[in-house]
């Protein structure tokens, strides 16, 4: 496996990531769709993400912008794995 192509790979799986931080941003708007498996995988795979930056990141009266801390950094990690290639 090349370089470009391990990039590309990575580059890939991080604009899934964001999409599914997109998508859990959304499914707070359906408070009782937690109980569904398809939510629960989506929480279980961006947890890892979210859960430290919500301890970092204030939260702004009852709104929680650390899903948007979380797509702005995963957007930086994209352009600069672009520039490395």
């Amino acid at each position: 496996m090349t370089t470009e192509t391990l990039f590309q790979l990575i580059t890939g799986l991080l604009q899934v990531l964001i999409w599914l931080i997109i998508a859990r941003s959304f499914m707070t708007w359906f408070p009782n769709a937690r109980g569904n498996p398809i939510v629960e995988i989506l929480y279980q795979i961006t947890d890892p993400i979210l859960l430290p930056l919500q301890r970092l990141v204030p939260r702004i009266g009852m709104i929680d912008i650390s899903p948007i801390v979380a797509v702005l950094i995963l957007i930086v990690l994209q352009w600069w794995l672009g520039l490395l290639l």
